[in-house]
């Protein structure tokens, strides 16, 4: 008897792979032995209660006493090689079975019934089931009725709040015009160099966490305590904790006094308040890999391989995207900016496969009139949203995108809009409140100007 099916089994307890099953059609009958197919239906039990990840061989081995003793270490034997063996040698146990009345097909029922040609059609029928079904290759598409019955089925699984998740972004007006965020797809954000992109993100970051998001973040430029200080500035802006004198803004703790270590006693007093309760503040979880970090990863194979391994991470973030590893790799379609290419449809394709947000930033050079120059010598500079056509480098990660956000920011006075929108809100933009460095960065209160709210900007 073949061992391809326990092989199978242990890779993918190994790997905590148990979409392998749903890739490779793989049901628990066509594993042969009864002790198989208890631990893949098992398996895939566990996975339905833990968000899809799997059990590890020390559960399984809790689980089932045999397992030990028939598991595999390191299985070097590919799944689809390992697929291929255990449905080959199912179909033989099918025929066999079929053959004796039982399965697939009732051989004694078709001879009884059918004569000459005719059973000889439903017999050649009964083996086209079999070899289907035996079929590892993956269909070239799905048909009108094949995808009628799944729109029904994904629409009510959605409709209960299942294979799919929306999330908010911290502006509410924003995320009325877009729809929200949504699971499978991937959204940029573009901006001059020094102009915020990486604290937007750090705020939408904050708010995904507060609606229960576990987010795998990525931060290639920030190392962890310059990261952490803006994430407890905005997330104690957002509880109101102190009011600023001159504009009488609800604020939060200053950036830069955690950074030199000159907070005042009662900012440091909140402080060390918020990061003890800081694991049951948020719903959601942070999982950081910053500048310099060991754990920090820079390749997509990488990202691949976590998502496998944590199958409860809802949300991916790249910051900047052009400093995965990938964006400068091998070019194999020779092409100007190839590699670059490669590597934005390969995420693309890694956030489908794991269903779960990606986020990106990506630097815009913006280009500015000799009037707009001469105006920023003098110190004065007007809000300005940069276009995707000043990026200069990863274009093709603008083309994936389901929504491009573009972002600047100066003298207190911020503004988002969506340059590119795949399901509305393309060209639409909101004018935000911006005290960076007191963790503010929200939307301006509906029938005020953002000006009317900062007479004395000095602060800033």
């Amino acid at each position: 008897m073949t061992t391809a099916g326990m092989r199978f089994i242990s890779k993918v307890a190994d790997f905590g792979d148990v979409d392998a099953f749903k890739r490779f059609d793989l049901r628990p009958d066509h594993f042969p032995t009864e002790d198989e197919q208890k631990m893949v239906k098992y398996i895939l039990s566990y996975a339905a209660r833990n968000k899809g990840r799997g059990p590890s061989p020390e559960e399984l081995s809790t689980e089932f006493n045999t397992f030990a003793d028939e598991y595999y270490t390191e299985v070097r034997a590919s799944f689809d090689e390992m697929a291929s063996e255990i449905k080959n040698d199912w179909a033989e146990r099918a025929f066999l079975r079929g053959m004796q009345g039982e399965g697939v097909f009732n051989y004694r029922e078709l001879n009884e019934k059918y004569n000459g040609l005719d059973f000889v059609r439903k017999m050649r029928e009964a083996l086209e089931r079999i070899e289907a079904q035996a079929n590892t290759s993956k269909s070239i598409g799905r048909t009108l009725g094949q995808l009628g019955v799944d729109l029904r089925e994904e629409y009510h699984k959605r409709k209960e709040g299942v294979n799919f998740k929306r999330w908010n972004t911290p502006f509410p007006t924003l995320s009325k015009e877009i729809g929200g965020l949504h699971s499978g797809d991937v959204y940029g954000i573009i901006a001059e160099s020094g102009r915020g992109k990486s604290y937007l993100t750090i705020a939408i970051i904050d708010e995904l966490l507060r609606q229960g998001a576990k987010v795998l973040a990525k931060s290639f430029e920030l190392k962890w305590f310059l990261f952490m200080s803006r994430l407890v500035s905005i997330a104690t802006a957002r509880d109101e904790m102190f009011t600023d004198v001159r504009t009488k803004r609800k604020i939060g703790i200053k950036n830069r006094a955690i950074l030199t270590g000159e907070l005042d006693e009662t900012s440091e007093e909140v402080m060390e308040a918020f990061l003890t309760r800081i694991n049951d503040y948020y719903k959601g979880e942070l999982i950081l890999q910053a500048k310099s970090d060991p754990e920090l990863t820079r390749s997509l194979d990488d990202l691949d391989r976590e998502l496998r391994m944590n199958k409860d991470i809802d949300v991916v973030v790249l910051d900047p995207f052009n400093n995965i590893s990938d964006v400068y790799g091998r070019n194999t379609n020779k092409t100007t900016g190839g590699a670059a290419e490669q590597a934005a449809r390969k995420f693309e394709r890694i956030v489908g496969e794991h269903d779960v947000l990606g986020l990106f930033t990506v630097q815009a050079t913006m280009e500015y009139t000799q009037a707009e120059k001469e105006k920023m010598r003098e110190g004065v500079r007007e809000l300005k949203l940069p276009t995707r056509d000043q990026v200069k480098t990863t274009k093709a990660a603008l083309e994936i995108v389901t929504n491009l956000f573009s972002f600047d920011n100066v003298d207190g006075n911020a503004r988002i809009g969506t340059e590119k929108g795949r399901n509305g809100g393309e060209g639409f933009y909101v004018d935000l409140i911006a005290m960076l460095d007191y963790g503010v960065l929200r939307e301006v209160p509906s029938g005020e100007s953002v000006v009317d709210q900062f007479a004395d900007t000095s602060i800033f």
